[in-house]
């Protein structure tokens, strides 16, 4: 077991020869006392929602709400169109990660990677990575253990709940775990990875968690997106050699006070931030009524 991500790198390396997913199911057998397969066998699950929601995601049918819905298709209609200032790669991770959530608005099966509020950035990252980097099913599967790893230092040195530290908590840990995942399957180093993930959470510090009348909507689905394109630019830094002034682990302490002395007013409590704002609260009534 490791409670650190010093602890991750170092057990990986020595243990492991490098393989982040090797300790995570390692990991799983000791605390969980499940066999290799049938650990494999629950990721292998988690890995078919992942993939269906990002297909089953991409339409242009509006939540029950009408805040959300169609801007995948849309993000889909200008990757087609060539016209994109920015990779292919990236645009497709940005318009999966819109599809899984615009799925979740809509009531649909997500996995939650670690929340459904968050649940975009992995499955979007995985699967425009997939593509770019001819992953096999095996390291898919790889992938997703190696994700998992380091969300497992996060939520028990800091939080995955935006309630608690805000959105930081939820899209950026999302972020950070799409990110090392995705510097191990083009070939980096357990250390590289977790440098991806410092980068994510320095920048993504103080994220305030604000949805729009109270729901995993505005701005949740773009912010997922967001997170998606910043997991691709950390781990090309941390593959590039650029490594984190201040250790990840200390990164992430950082994270958990700057969420610990956030007001309550952003951290999913709808009484701040874009909730607040005028259009905030026009939509909140229009769904709700006035009495709210």
């Amino acid at each position: 077991m490791f409670y650190s991500i010093k602890e991750l790198v170092d057990q990986a390396n020595t243990n492991h020869n490098g393989n982040i997913s090797e300790l995570m199911i390692a990991t799983e057998i000791e605390v969980t006392g499940r066999t290799r397969e049938e650990i494999i066998s629950m990721m292998q699950y988690n890995l078919e929602v992942m993939m269906n929601s990002v297909v089953d995601g991409l339409t242009a049918t509006k939540s029950a709400t009408g805040l959300t819905g169609g801007d995948a298709l849309k993000m889909d209609d200008y990757i087609k169109s060539g016209k994109g200032l920015s990779d292919s790669t990236i645009l497709s991770a940005v318009r999966n990660a819109m599809a899984v959530n615009e799925l979740n608005a809509k009531m649909g099966l997500v996995c939650a990677t670690p929340t459904a509020g968050s649940a975009g950035c992995v499955p979007a990252v995985l699967e425009s990575a997939s593509n770019k980097l001819d992953l096999s099913h095996e390291q898919q599967i790889d992938f997703l253990f190696t994700a998992g790893a380091f969300g497992l230092v996060i939520a028990n040195n800091a939080s995955i709940s935006g309630a608690e530290g805000g959105c930081q908590a939820e899209v950026g840990s999302a972020s950070a775990m799409a990110a090392a995942a995705l510097v191990q399957a083009a070939g980096g180093t357990a250390f590289q990875a977790s440098q991806a993930v410092a980068f994510v959470i320095k920048n993504l510090l103080g994220l305030i968690c604000d949805p729009v009348a109270g729901l995993v909507e505005v701005p949740c689905v773009k912010r997922n997106a967001m997170g998606a394109s910043f997991a691709f630019v950390a781990a090309d830094m941390a593959l590039a050699g650029i490594e984190s002034k201040i250790p990840t682990d200390e990164v992430i302490q950082a994270m958990y006070q700057v969420g610990t002395a956030m007001p309550s007013a952003f951290r999913e409590t709808a009484e701040g931030g874009l909730a607040k704002t005028p259009t905030g609260e026009r939509l909140m009534e229009e769904i709700f009524g006035s009495d709210k």
